[in-house]
């Protein structure tokens, strides 16, 4: 188990929710108990259950909940296309919070295929061909084979799996 707070994935899915409920603060009352309640829910389950999964002792269960987590995330995306289509967020600030949905949902994908590749992530010590360990990817600090610094830098971002169709 590990600090979830120490995640770069999660400390960038908590400023979206903060985000989210800036936001929302402005709706207008009738959509208290409706588009507001889900897009907060929304926002919270994808921080949420990065948390929860980080607390559990297995990579699939950590996985499972990552998985939770992009799922959430697609979710909100729908939920502020509606506000923005019915005038409740302006056009650049539901591009804003769009755009960083979306890079947390990038984060998200990236982490769940660093551990979905072929033998699951590296664990530590090992030699040779190994793969960074999962949870590094999620602190922005992967450990990449062709990364020309290898110093862990938070700069560095992992690559996005590639989808064949």
């Amino acid at each position: 188990m590990q600090d979830f707070r120490q995640l770069h994935v999660w400390q960038k899915a908590h400023e979206l929710t903060l985000t989210v409920y800036r936001s929302t603060a402005r709706f207008p009352a009738e959509e208290r108990y409706g588009l507001v309640s889900q897009m907060r829910s929304a926002a919270v389950s994808i921080e949420s259950n990065i948390a929860e999964g980080c607390g559990r002792s297995s990579d699939a269960d950590f996985a499972r909940f990552l998985h939770n987590s992009a799922g959430s995330a697609n979710e909100l995306e729908c939920q502020i296309m509606i506000a923005r289509d019915l005038g409740y967020l302006e056009p650049d600030r539901a591009g804003a919070l769009s755009g960083l949905r979306s890079e947390v949902k990038k984060m998200l994908v990236a982490l769940i295929a660093s551990m979905n590749s072929d033998g699951g992530p590296a664990r530590a010590g090992e030699q040779g061909n190994a793969r960074p360990l999962a949870r590094d990817w999620a602190r922005g600090r992967p450990r990449l084979p062709g990364c020309p610094c290898q110093l862990r830098a938070a700069s560095c971002e992992p690559p996005l799996p590639s989808r064949s169709l």
